[in-house]
């Protein structure tokens, strides 16, 4: 009896919706997790290296905090919706295995799963706009990575002196064209390549990037496990209404049987 028990509640656990869910909330973690840190080391290196006078950086420090919070409600707001999808996913799960059952579909039930397959659509749309832009920062990081390799590699061969090659954070856009000093050359710029802060933020941009590719990966999965079971509730509605009709000839044909014998009883 147990083990009937098991497998039969083992039968109704949506599996699909369950990768998915834990494949989301992995890839929001780590996006949310290591982008918060990575921003944070990203300011500190631009205040100590690349802008020196607060005024300079103010308005950056203000958009990276205000994408600090942005991230914060992100990661609430998808710890909710994973879950209400996870949910949906049992109820549907439901639904189809007890088509024979007492248990009936109704029309909001479809129409709750139809607006789950639009907003999982619209989610999945921003995430790829998010997947984008978080490879921004990686491609910074890894130019200034690549030129400080090539520094080193000039220091060995001597061919040309290490303080011609620079880096220009200005050029990106972050900060101002009168920011001092904007720009990092030689041995300087390697010895910010050495630093922790560097070497975390660029490697917490990478795996913030990955999150987000995983995250866009778990809602593209989301949206054909929501396609499919708001598909097969609609079917579900149908053969329900198919049985209905036909409960209710057959209930008309036994009344018109019983009615037919009772004339004949009284005419005999």
């Amino acid at each position: 009896g147990c083990f009937e028990c098991c497998i039969k509640c083992l039968g109704g656990v949506p599996y699909a919706s369950l990768v998915a869910t834990i494949l989301c909330f992995s890839g929001v973690a780590l996006f949310c997790g290591c982008g918060h840190v990575a921003l944070t080391g990203t300011v500190s290196i631009l205040e100590q290296h690349f802008s020196t006078t607060a005024s300079d950086h103010a308005l950056l420090s203000e958009v990276i905090q205000l994408m600090q919070y942005v991230i914060y409600g992100i990661a609430s707001f998808f710890f909710l919706y994973g879950i209400i999808l996870l949910a949906e996913g049992f109820y549907t799960t439901s639904a189809v295995k007890e088509l024979h059952g007492e248990f009936k579909t109704t029309a909001c039930g479809r129409c709750i799963s139809g607006m789950f397959v639009f907003l999982t659509y619209v989610l999945g749309v921003a995430w790829l706009g998010v997947f984008g832009f978080s490879a921004v920062p990686v491609f910074m990081f890894y130019n200034i990575w690549s030129t400080c390799e090539v520094i080193k590699s000039f220091q060995t061969n001597v061919t040309v002196p290490g303080d011609q090659i620079c880096v220009d954070i200005r050029q990106y856009g972050i900060i101002p064209w009168n920011a001092v000093p904007g720009k990092a050359c030689g041995p300087i710029l390697e010895n910010i390549c050495n630093t922790n802060e560097f070497y975390m933020s660029y490697h917490l941009f990478i795996v913030a990037c990955a999150g987000a590719g995983a995250t866009v990966i778990a809602l593209i999965h989301f949206l054909m496990i929501l396609s499919s079971n708001w598909a097969y509730l609609k079917d579900a509605s149908k053969m329900q209404a198919y049985q209905d009709i036909k409960a209710k000839e057959e209930q008309e044909l036994q009344d018109i049987q019983s009615r037919s014998k009772e004339q004949l009883n009284s005419y005999t």
